[in-house]
């Protein structure tokens, strides 16, 4: 299986490492400037977290999202789909282990919430990790998944749909999700600050679901930021949508 990328995947919300940037820049500027060296310590805090950033988006979210996938028990014929897959950086991961499936992607395709995000990269990376023939990729929103009740095995989201600005349009997204997923498929959500709000959603549907930090690989730019993954597998005699 391959472990190494060749796709290009861009930098998450690009404008937070920007930020970032600036203020170390700024930091640096009054350094020079000025007697004030007090500010080493902000200029090096900075550049830490911009490097914690850096790290996770463009290393650590592949290594926690092989671990994931590596730890599942697969047939090779899987029907899965990604919510939010922007570039492929999860979506083509799942397609190495589905030889005899299909992978498909939907996104809305923003450039705000990932760098160069578009269905023409991301259908390039697929030809450069050699799995575009069990990839599909639609242009989609995550609150209306233009597919039937039932359709996939698994159902993964990487950081997505807390992208959705009001609560509403994250609840509808769980529903969406829980919806299309098949008795006995699975439901992993890897997202920021609405870990909570989603397991919430499910429980109120009376569905078991779990979750938990997923470490510092996926810290985005320090602990206060963490990833956390919401769980849930849905019975094998469950007949309603959701």
């Amino acid at each position: 299986m391959n472990t190494s990328r060749r796709g290009r995947y861009g930098i998450d919300a690009p404008y937070a490492p920007a930020l970032m940037a600036a203020g170390l820049l700024v930091c640096l500027g009054v350094i020079a400037f000025t007697s004030l060296r007090g500010w080493w310590f902000s200029a090096g805090l900075v550049a830490l977290l911009l490097a914690i950033y850096m790290h996770t988006t463009l290393r650590g979210k592949f290594a926690v999202w092989r671990d994931l996938l590596d730890a599942r028990q697969w047939r090779g014929d899987e029907q899965v789909l990604d919510i939010g897959c922007g570039r492929g950086a999860v979506l083509l991961m799942v397609a190495d282990h589905v030889p005899r499936g299909l992978a498909t992607g939907i996104d809305i395709w923003s450039s705000k919430d990932q760098s160069g995000n578009g269905i023409d990269v991301a259908a390039r990376n697929a030809e450069a990790e050699g799995v575009a023939d069990r990839i599909e990729l639609k242009t989609a929103d995550m609150r209306a998944l233009p597919f039937a009740d039932a359709s996939f095995d698994l159902v993964v989201s990487s950081v997505a749909i807390h992208n959705i600005g009001d609560a509403a349009g994250r609840n509808q997204a769980i529903d969406e999700a829980w919806r299309v997923l098949r008795p006995g498929g699975q439901l992993l959500i890897a997202d920021i600050s609405k870990g909570g709000q989603y397991r919430r959603r499910l429980q109120a549907m009376g569905i078991r679901a779990e979750r938990r930090p997923l470490g510092w690989r996926m810290w985005w730019g320090g602990p206060w930021m963490p990833t956390t993954l919401v769980s849930a597998s849905k019975p094998l005699d469950h007949t309603e949508a959701g």
